[in-house]
């Protein structure tokens, strides 16, 4: 009986003790809980990553928009030395013409694009006061040559596109909104879409394929009035822009597609200027 209190009384004791041991350990554990808590945040605030990402030149999109917009101004200095030093029947109209709405779009494609391209924004616009410039000379030189007729076609066929461009600036966000609420399916998420054909994104390319068009329709132009200016600056802009239209925001397939014919069909063009006036003269 003795012995049987006895261990009651200890295991009483025992019980007693672990109850105060947690007791002290519940009202002193919140303020080292605090400082751990404290720290583990700083070391978190602290950490830097360990993991770098290599850049070399071939991802490197602030180069590529560079080389682009250098083969730009060399498109736009072109059009400046054509008009103070050739004549104006080596002026191609229509091309001039896909030059003018072409630079238009991508001033403001270089405007928006991430990361944005203020040095590729500024040689279109140059280029878009130079191809006018270029324009107004080639219908001058018509006009003095008695062309008249062809003159006002002209004038007729350009007012008309430039009022169906406006009319489709003008309704465009109207349709693209109704169209994306519509939940038509795939109509639907291509107005939705980021480079969409509502968006400067799908435009300035598709301007580009007119280049590259008008250069496709005409392989076998008299290479007496292929300029070597503007067909090396658009060689070289089909090269830099084939790499350039995958590295920016958003990533641009039309883009790439494009400066890949354009490269091809302006080098054809130069290799055949520059083989009738260097080669070929010499033989």
């Amino acid at each position: 009986m003795i012995a049987s209190r006895t261990i009651s009384r200890l295991s009483g004791n025992s019980a007693f003790r672990a109850n105060a041991i947690n007791r002290r350990l519940l009202s002193t554990e919140k303020e080292p809980l605090k400082e751990a808590t404290k720290q583990a945040k700083e070391a978190v605030s602290d950490i830097k990553p360990t993991v770098k990402t290599e850049s070399s030149w071939w991802t490197n999109v602030e180069l590529w928009g560079r080389l682009g917009a250098i083969a730009g101004w060399g498109m736009s200095g072109s059009a400046i030395y054509d008009a103070q030093y050739q004549s104006p029947d080596i002026i191609s109209m229509n091309m001039t013409t896909v030059l003018i709405v072409y630079s238009s779009l991508f001033a403001r494609w270089a405007w928006i694009v991430k990361p944005q391209n203020l040095l590729l924004a500024s040689c279109h616009i140059t280029n878009v006061g130079a191809q006018l410039n270029q324009l107004r000379r080639a219908l001058e030189y018509k006009l003095e040559q008695g062309q008249k007729e062809e003159v006002e076609k002209y004038l007729y066929t350009a007012a008309a596109g430039a009022a169906g461009g406006a009319a489709c600036i003008m309704g465009g966000p109207a349709m693209r909104s109704k169209l994306m609420a519509a939940n038509i399916g795939i109509l639907s998420a291509a107005a939705a879409a980021d480079a969409g054909p509502f968006t400067v994104h799908f435009w300035a390319p598709m301007s580009k394929w007119l280049i590259s068009g008008a250069s496709f329709m005409d392989l076998y132009r008299d290479t007496d009035k292929i300029s070597i200016a503007q067909y090396s600056a658009l060689t070289f802009t089909g090269l830099f822009f084939s790499r350039y239209s995958l590295l920016v925001t958003p990533i641009n397939y039309t883009l790439c597609s494009v400066n890949v014919a354009l490269f091809g069909s302006s080098a054809w063009h130069l290799g055949r200027k520059l083989n009738a006036d260097f080669i070929e003269e010499k033989k």
